[in-house]
């Protein structure tokens, strides 16, 4: 199975929320299942698509966030007040979601929210 590696940065208070470390190397699968909800481990002959950052946004929060859920995650995405930067351009540039993943992407999660 062919992998890629990306390099992921949580700032603005998230990191707390990943066992306070900011930065990570993860590997994951190139093709993952197209139903979303279906773990990669799902053999068999369900159909494939490429990584996404939609399926990495899922993958983090069952993987490496460790608490607090709904401060990371809201209605199925990244909740509204996350700033998401790919290989440092707003995510929404780039097809947000839908955004095809390639091996040495850079994805940064920055919360602008402040308390006060």
């Amino acid at each position: 199975m062919t992998t890629i590696s990306l390099k992921i940065e949580f700032s603005g208070g998230l990191e707390l929320l990943f066992a306070n470390e900011r930065s990570h190397r993860i590997t994951l699968p190139a093709l993952v299942p197209a139903a979303q909800g279906q773990s990669p481990a799902d053999d068999g002959d369900a159909p494939k698509k490429p990584v996404d950052l939609e399926y990495l946004v899922c993958w983090l929060r069952d993987n490496l966030l460790k608490e607090r859920v709904e401060l990371f995650i809201e209605n199925g995405t990244v909740r509204p007040g996350i700033l998401v930067l790919v290989n440092d351009a707003d995510w929404e540039l780039e097809g947000e979601g839908e955004y095809q993943l390639k091996d040495g992407d850079e994805i940064v999660f920055i919360s602008t929210l402040h308390g006060g």
